[in-house]
């Protein structure tokens, strides 16, 4: 009986682990945007607050394919995009804030990527030199789960 309910509270724990997590099917903090070329051209910029309480290298569904530093975001996006007519462009998604930011993606093609300080100035940057058309969630976080004020840009070059 007690191996039984050992195991129930291991699995309720690891459940809640999983739902804590930056997850692309939470509805966006900050909203969606549906985006043209032009529009991403001139680019396009949002203020939120950066930061988060979820370590996302706690998060085994996550595999990145750029740098693997901490970074804490929140389980859902902050800003969702539409993106539209921008392949053989080059989409940059990128951060300024008051603080150590972080950048986390989950692309149309449900790949991921994240970034600590590739912007400069301890701000996160994220280019994607073969994007396709489709959405792209983004979650802005913090090196080290402190919150600060952000603004976060997309633009197509």
């Amino acid at each position: 009986m007690k191996t039984f309910l050992s195991s129930i509270a291991a699995c309720v724990l690891m459940a809640g682990a999983a739902q804590a997590c930056p997850n692309w099917q939470n509805n966006p903090t900050y909203g969606s945007y549906d985006l043209s070329l032009s529009q991403l051209r001139a680019g396009h910029g949002l203020s939120l607050t950066a930061g988060g309480s979820f370590d996302w290298k706690n998060c085994q569904h996550i595999r990145v394919g750029t740098d693997d530093g901490p970074g804490y975001f929140e389980a859902a996006p902050d800003v969702r995009y539409f993106v539209n007519n921008v392949e053989g462009r080059r989409l940059s998604i990128f951060v300024q804030s008051a603080c150590d930011s972080t950048l986390l993606i989950n692309t149309q093609s449900a790949s991921w990527y994240y970034d600590d300080d590739d912007n400069g100035n301890a701000d996160a940057k994220i280019v994607l030199t073969r994007p396709l058309s489709g959405q792209i969630d983004v979650w802005v976080g913090t090196y080290d789960g402190q919150y600060c004020d952000a603004n976060v840009y997309i633009q197509a070059s």
